[in-house]
């Protein structure tokens, strides 16, 4: 497995696996808006050139997606291939994020999927649910 810098054209590569995985496994949990402004969001170009991705490799193919702002502050978007998951892949993006960023604190406002997800890699939550634009999230934290 390797992890690496996802620039260029394989972002549209990165987009798509992030776009599948949430209609598999998030957008069932938000409403029509919800499922829109994630659309939206992954689709806006600006805001895309401001995230930095990192791929998990293995053998060419890419099986996971973490994306960050802030200068690796805050999680953005982290997608797992369904049939790669309960694999360690998203654990081994993490930990590459944790060894790439000086932040004492990263920030994450998981989705209700991922909130167990992030309970396992150390977050806390920092408030109860919120929905912005029809988007249900938890504000997390993770402290180093």
């Amino acid at each position: 497995m390797e992890i690496k810098m996802i620039n260029g054209e394989e972002i549209a590569v990165a987009l798509n696996l992030i776009w599948t995985t949430f209609l598999q496994f998030e957008a069932s949990d938000y409403s029509d808006e919800g499922v829109k402004s994630f659309r939206n969001f992954i689709e806006d170009k600006k805001i895309i050139e401001t995230l930095e991705f990192w791929g998990a490799y293995d053998h060419g193919e890419l099986k996971g997606v973490i994306a960050t702002n802030e200068k690796r502050k805050h999680i953005c978007c982290f997608f797992v291939k369904a049939r790669y998951h309960r694999q360690g892949i998203g654990r081994k993006l993490w930990e590459y994020l944790l060894a790439h960023s000086q932040n004492k604190t990263i920030t994450v406002n998981s989705s209700p999927y991922a909130v167990p997800v992030y309970h396992k890699l150390g977050f806390i939550d920092i408030d109860t649910e919120q929905v912005a634009d029809g988007i249900r999230y938890t504000p997390m934290k993770y402290d180093r």
